[in-house]
């Protein structure tokens, strides 16, 4: 290509004839042979000026062939783009605001020129423009929620390493998760105030099998979360409105313990009976209280306590909190939302069932699944 701009005599694009004497070196000029090469390509299909003909014959002087290659594509892509290397070495100021309440991207932006200027001096590293450093800023953090809200940089922050593998559970019992969360619902409580109460849970992961849920006032006591474990090992009464084909039939070896114990069985509904071996708590104070670990202990249960603020360490039991919203809740008058941004007008106003009317609600997941069973 390099000797075809240099020498008329050599063969064109396709589809031209022979050149002529446009491209004669004793009759024209370096800059009209350009010209002439440049209305050549753009005749063919491709728009060219006689400056960029004469920008790629310099290249092929200096480089050869190599030279015409459009080096764009050789270039190494990074996220960063062309960033002034101290600029990006500002990205500990994201680092030190994981742990800061949530601002804006101008925010960021003042802090990273107030610490450009103490590490250089004033107006040494310029910064680039606002659409620039937005775009560098979000490279940064892509990946690791520096630009999350603050509850999100949290449980990153908590979030614990992988395990080199999955914890498995085999038998019933072997792993009970327990915890409390306050329910997405307003109930009235005996004295008429109207409030938000408080679900404990305990969910034996093998089975996915709950007892009986928990609804305290404001906060569960101890004695209310060490008769969860407990329930699990007795067989669970039958309430009303469930179907017949729910009632248990043959006790197996665990009801039969139960029934040595002196647990009734007239009336018991066909629920799995387990005895917890380990219980997995969360650090609430109902938790990690004396009276909770000694009743755990009397039933010989081990307490093992989840790391502090680490969701993640009870995936399973937060996981059927957020069925029984999406489930249950969601459907029962005074719903609250997950969050103020999804709450009613008057969600208040719309409460009109107590605790107890609540447990004994037709859309509690366990008379829904008792429904289900039946119709099978």
């Amino acid at each position: 290509m390099c000797g075809r701009w240099r020498r008329g005599s050599r063969a064109g694009p396709a589809g031209a004839g022979p050149r002529g004497a446009e491209y004669g070196p004793q009759t024209r000029t370096p800059a009209q042979r350009e010209e002439a090469k440049a209305a050549e390509l753009s005749a063919a299909g491709m728009p060219t000026g006689a400056v960029t003909v004469r920008r790629m014959r310099a290249r092929c002087r200096q480089d050869g062939v190599r030279g015409l290659v459009d080096h764009r594509a050789t270039r190494p892509r990074t996220a960063l783009g062309r960033a002034n290397e101290r600029v990006v070495a500002a990205r500990e100021v994201l680092e030190a605001g994981r742990e800061r309440s949530s601002g804006t991207l101008g925010r960021l932006r003042v802090h990273t020129e107030r610490l450009l200027a103490e590490q250089y001096g004033q107006g040494v590293v310029p910064l680039p423009s606002s659409a620039t450093f937005n775009r560098l800023a979000h490279a940064l953090a892509d990946g690791r929620g520096l630009l999350d809200s603050a509850r999100q940089r949290r449980w990153r922050s908590a979030r614990p390493a992988p395990p080199f593998v999955p914890t498995t559970v085999m038998a019933p019992g072997e792993l009970v998760m327990t915890d409390s969360t306050v329910l997405d619902a307003f109930v009235v409580l005996d004295d008429g105030v109207v409030e938000r109460p408080e679900l404990t849970i305990a969910l034996d992961v093998a089975t996915r099998t709950t007892a009986r849920p928990c609804c305290a006032r404001k906060e569960a006591r101890s004695v209310d979360a060490a008769q969860l474990p407990a329930q699990m090992t007795v067989p669970a009464p039958m309430r009303p409105g469930w179907a017949e084909a729910l009632a248990m039939e043959t006790p197996g070896g665990a009801v039969r313990a139960a029934a040595e114990r002196g647990c009734p069985l007239e009336g018991a509904a066909a629920r799995p009976v387990i005895t917890p071996q380990t219980i997995l708590v969360g650090q609430g104070k109902v938790f990690i209280s004396s009276s909770f670990i000694a009743a755990c202990e009397s039933l010989g249960m081990c307490v093992q306590p989840a790391p502090p603020g680490n969701g993640p360490a009870k995936e399973h039991v937060e996981r059927t909190f957020s069925s029984i919203n999406t489930l249950f809740v969601q459907h029962v008058a005074a719903c609250t939302g997950s969050h103020t941004g999804e709450r009613g007008k008057d969600a208040e106003g719309e409460a009109v069932r107590t605790p107890a009317r609540l447990d004994r609600h037709p859309m509690t997941p366990l008379c829904a699944v008792a429904e289900r069973w039946g119709r099978r």
